[in-house]
């Protein structure tokens, strides 16, 4: 726990940021290049698509571990030998159709992989990994690979991300404890971030309900292609939606399911490190990235807005998107920071829960990509939003279109920052 308060224009000692899988990896980086500084990331594990989903029904009570694999990235450097044998490992996809016995031979190839021809299986540099971290993910990967011999049936690991397993595989050791999972693979792939889940662990499965009373059952369904109708409800529940359920809720009025799914809402409780490193933190970020899955659920955790309210952070900045996203067509800017604020159950922003908004300069996007989320002049024009100040500045990596530029988007927070604490210490 960070216990440095910098009110030093430009200084940082400690920064919380809300954050999904990548939406917010290269303000991460950027932060994780100043020295002495403490970078916490809290997520959430509700992921559910595709090869996730199939491994959290194999594994009853494990949450997704897919957006904890890929902040174990931020760190690692292609260039060198030994990160880009631990990228690999996070990384390399299942092919179609694998067995246990080939899953098991793959696990042997990266234990030594000195017996194989050019010492790295599948072309990928597993054979460059530092004994240490060869030791501990194979280790974690034979234990999956011991259940998955054991009961064979209903899983299908196709594309599966490896690293997925090594997380999987720790879940097992450690008494199917998720957070204790997370821990040990951030030591494991040596990252400097604090990754905290925002629960204790407790599993639940997201879904949402649109305006015209459409479920979209799971996660995949929330960041999916889909209509323009506003999703107006989210829920953490204890068990999926199936088939069967969804049809049946779909066949009912809106208000009706809206009743439904809050009776079977799942008991989270938030994680005890998460609500420290919110509190005791210069500065709160809540990161860009897809909403309905990423960020929002993150807010729906008791405590979480009582500990942003208690936090003595100088500055507590959303960030918007620089590009839209399917979940929230048709949405302003001010919108996605409405949406905010109710969901942290502070819809006037009395308790200041978000004090800047911290907004991309528009850009005439002729990559192909969506547009950012619209900013209605008078809100430009006035530079507020619900009490907060709104920054707009150049944040967008010119060249990666649709992503947000590290250097700019630290830059500006460290202003924000700096000018907050000024106006503090007057």
């Amino acid at each position: 726990m960070s216990t440095r308060l910098s009110t030093r224009p430009g200084s940082l000692g400690a920064v919380t940021m809300f954050s999904g899988g990548r939406g917010g990896a290269s303000i991460a980086r950027r932060l994780l290049s100043i020295p002495g500084l403490d970078l916490s990331l809290v997520i959430n594990g509700y992921d559910n698509g595709l090869s996730t989903g199939a491994l959290r029904r194999y594994l009853p009570g494990m949450l997704g571990p897919s957006d904890f694999r890929k902040n174990c990235l931020l760190h690692l450097d292609r260039g060198d030998p030994q990160q880009a044998a631990l990228m690999s490992v996070l990384e390399h996809r299942l092919p179609a159709g694998i067995t246990p016995e080939r899953l098991g031979d793959l696990i042997d190839e990266i234990a030594s992989p000195g017996r194989h021809a050019g010492g790295s299986p599948s072309g990928t540099p597993f054979g460059a990994l530092r004994p240490e971290a060869r030791t501990e993910i194979t280790r974690d990967l034979r234990l999956f690979a011991r259940r998955l011999r054991a009961e064979p049936y209903g899983i299908d690991l196709g594309d599966c991300a490896l690293g997925n397993l090594v997380f999987a595989g720790a879940y097992l050791r450690l008494g199917e404890d998720f957070n204790a999972a997370v821990r040990s693979c951030a030591r494991t792939f040596g990252s400097p971030v604090r990754l905290l889940n925002v629960t204790s662990g407790e599993n639940a499965f997201l879904a949402a309900l649109k305006r015209g009373g459409r479920v979209l059952a799971d996660e995949a369904d929330i960041v999916a292609p889909q209509d323009d109708e506003a999703i107006t409800d989210l829920f953490l529940l204890r068990q999926p939606i199936g088939r069967r359920w969804r049809a049946e809720l779909e066949a009912l009025p809106a208000a009706r399911v809206r009743e439904i799914l809050a009776r079977h809402r799942a008991d989270v409780t938030p994680s005890p490190e998460a609500l420290d490193a919110i509190r005791d933190t210069d500065l709160i970020v809540y990161g860009p990235g897809t909403p309905h899955s990423s960020l929002l659920p993150s807010y729906l955790t008791p405590g979480v807005a009582d500990a942003i309210a208690a936090s003595r952070a100088v500055a507590k900045v959303f960030v918007v998107n620089t590009r839209d996203d399917h979940d929230i067509q048709g949405l302003t800017a001010p919108d996605l920071v409405d949406l905010t604020l109710t969901y942290l159950g502070d819809p006037r922003n009395e308790r200041r829960t978000v004090t800047h908004v911290l907004c991309p300069r528009p850009a005439t996007p002729s990559d192909g990509l969506p547009p950012m989320p619209p900013v209605p002049r008078a809100v430009t024009d006035c530079g507020e939003w619900a009490g907060a100040r709104w920054v707009t500045a150049d944040l967008e990596d010119p060249a990666r279109p649709g992503v947000h530029g590290g250097p700019s988007t630290v830059d500006a927070l460290m202003a924000i920052c700096g000018e907050a604490a000024l106006a503090g210490a007057e």
